[in-house]
């Protein structure tokens, strides 16, 4: 009786009624690089980052109408009254430490640079948290074949794309206006991205560890609303005391906001561009290196 062995390392088949011996078809290679046969290859880190962001867009067409006040029209009404009701009463007194631009035009770029630091940083702690605890989105989808770095790569890709819906529209505002003076404006869409992104990476880093949400609120209420307040916003740096304006200059909303005044006033110059660039870029990277880490040791199973 033939004795026929399949390829691979099965044992041999013997046919058990006797006649021709079965034929097997020539084995396939598989795809994947540890070499198991019986497993398919899985997509690319990209391929698989995108599903993630497809997730967070799926629930988004179904919320966006409750996001419209606190993203685009908040921060347009807060631009009408710092800038022309407050502008009003600091044009009447001079706008020479403005650099002689009218209230309007020197506060417009900053609140931009605002409301991106805000969308950065809501978009990338409250959710973050909920994903774990509140709909635990992220907990179903370790479950898939996403891994963290994957979860963690598509839910920034959905907060970048909301920074830069929020951000878009308010450029377009302020061109509308005639707050935009230079063609070097062009480039405020992706500085404010740059910024908002800057904040979201190291924000959603940090708050897929928390266990409670009380440490957010923290955040934005020592952290965000100081930098609003004295990193060169609603005047200029040169008017704080001395010994604090090392640590003003030293924020990250304060290059996100003269990165994108000088961008609207065409007063930029490429030193000063290349510093506040490689400032909020590396603050970025080292978003995402951390969040690689914090993603991983919280939803590894």
């Amino acid at each position: 009786m033939a004795t026929v062995s399949p390829p691979g390392d099965d044992p041999p088949v013997t046919p058990r009624y006797g006649g021709p011996a079965p034929h097997f078809p020539p084995a396939i290679p598989a795809q994947n690089p540890r070499g198991d046969r019986n497993r398919p290859a899985l997509p690319g880190w990209w391929d698989l980052s995108v599903r993630a962001f497809r997730c967070w867009l799926v629930m988004y067409r179904r919320t966006w109408r409750s996001s419209i006040w606190s993203s685009v029209f908040g921060p347009l009404f807060y631009l009408g009254a710092m800038g022309y009701g407050l502008g009003s009463l600091v044009d009447a007194h001079g706008t020479a430490s403005l650099g002689g631009v009218p209230y309007v035009v020197f506060v417009a770029p900053a609140v931009l640079a605002v409301q991106a630091m805000n969308s950065g940083l809501m978009n990338a702690m409250f959710p973050v948290f909920g994903g774990i605890h509140w709909n635990k989105i992220y907990i179903a989808a370790r479950a898939t074949m996403l891994r963290p770095a994957d979860i963690y790569r598509g839910h920034l890709l959905f907060i970048t794309m909301r920074i830069a819906m929020n951000s878009a529209c308010f450029v377009v505002v302020m061109a509308a206006f005639g707050l935009v003076k230079s063609w070097w404006g062009v480039l405020l869409l992706p500085a404010s991205v740059l910024l908002g992104f800057a904040f979201a990476a190291p924000s959603a880093a940090w708050a897929v560890t928390l266990r409670v949400q009380t440490p957010m609120n923290y955040v934005f209420r020592f952290g965000a609303v100081p930098l609003m307040l004295f990193s060169g916003t609603f005047f200029p740096v040169s008017q704080l005391p001395e010994w604090l304006r090392p640590i003003a200059y030293a924020t990250p909303l304060w290059h996100g906001a003269a990165l994108c005044r000088s961008l609207s006033l065409g007063t930029v110059t490429p030193g000063a561009a290349a510093l506040h660039v490689g400032y909020l870029a590396a603050m970025a990277a080292i978003g995402l290196w951390a969040g690689n880490r914090t993603y991983y040791r919280r939803l590894y199973v």
